[in-house]
């Protein structure tokens, strides 16, 4: 039944003290569906991820995962969602059928059917190279490890995959194997995804829909097209030799544009038709000897929409703490 893959929350709060991490969100992911969540460090994110999952209790508000209720029904919850937990429950001494056969008897399976399961899934994840499995987890690189991980969390043939963070600190051929991984467990079993993702292009390439969370409450919410779409201003994107280059030619530029950004090197100029006023944008740079090192001409990005909702770029926000603490 549909219902038994849906997700909804209902004005979930979660207060520490006086702050509220996570402050009246209300959502509803469809069965079948990717839904990313996204937000700067420290928003809320993992503390949403923490309540849906049942890892901790919400201060007010509701949600059901699959129908049940995560806090009356939190041991139904728990058998119809699957959670890596990013290497956590990895033991660097131990091997890859080993741990997956043990999280198989967690969750009542006998010897056999774990073991068949655990082959079932090391093949799934592209581990299944016998030298591999012979190999203790401790020796596998970080992608190897987080492939694993995924299996874990797959174990139990879940109706729902919570997947926070799950590329975090991979390179990018490691990344992309994660996501097409994503792809095909959504495509091919209908699995309903809750992902939350520090890069924006991830969430880009697998969501059906995303949600921006900021300060503990939902921004903004909508397919990513949609909301690209809806920002209706091209950027001339022009780098510099220096940060001061880019201030100055921001302060000189302001006038001629909606709205811009400077991040680090580059600054951003925001305006509907930008190609139109790119010729007087290099004149009048010309005029103060602040000639730019690169211009290109792009369409709206989701780190446009993520400027613009939360008033900072990924890589000013990359380098705060960690989310843990909200």
């Amino acid at each position: 039944m549909q219902h038994y893959r849906e997700i909804i929350a209902e004005q979930l709060i979660k207060s520490y003290g006086d702050f509220n991490a996570v402050d009246d969100v209300s959502f509803k992911v469809e069965a079948g569906e990717i839904y990313g969540f996204l937000g700067p460090n420290g928003a809320g994110k993992s503390t949403t991820v923490s309540m849906l999952t049942t890892l901790s209790l919400p201060t007010k508000g509701r949600a059901t995962v699959g129908s049940f209720d995560i806090v009356s029904q939190a041991a139904e919850v728990r058998r119809i969602a699957g959670v890596p937990l990013q290497e956590v429950g990895l033991d660097p001494i131990m091997k890859s059928m080993e741990l997956l056969t043990i999280q198989g008897r967690l969750f009542v399976m006998n010897t056999r059917e774990a073991k068949a399961r655990a082959e079932e899934l090391l093949q799934v994840v592209k581990l299944d190279d016998p030298a591999v499995i012979k190999r203790p987890v401790g020796k596998y690189s970080g992608g190897m490890r987080r492939r694993l991980d995924l299996a874990m969390g797959l174990m139990h043939r879940p109706e729902i995959l919570f997947l926070d963070e799950p590329t975090t600190g991979l390179d990018p051929s490691s990344r992309r194997d994660i996501w097409a991984e994503v792809r095909r467990l959504n495509r091919e079993f209908g699995m309903t995804i809750f992902l939350t993702t520090q890069y924006l292009e991830e969430a880009d390439e697998l969501a059906d829909r995303i949600a921006i969370i900021v300060r503990g409450k939902i921004a903004v919410e909508g397919a990513p097209d949609a909301l690209k779409a809806g920002l209706g201003s091209e950027s001339i994107n022009l780098t510099f030799r220096t940060n001061d280059m880019a201030l100055s030619a921001q302060d000189e530029l302001r006038e001629l544009v909606d709205r811009t950004q400077v991040d680090r090197r580059m600054l951003r100029l925001y305006k509907a038709g930008a190609a139109e006023i790119v010729p007087a944008v290099g004149t009048r740079l010309a005029g103060r000897d602040l000639s730019p090192q690169s211009l290109t001409l792009t369409q709206p990005t989701l780190d446009d929409v993520f400027l613009q909702v939360t008033g900072q770029t990924r890589a000013q926000q990359a380098g705060t703490e960690g989310e843990d603490a909200a």
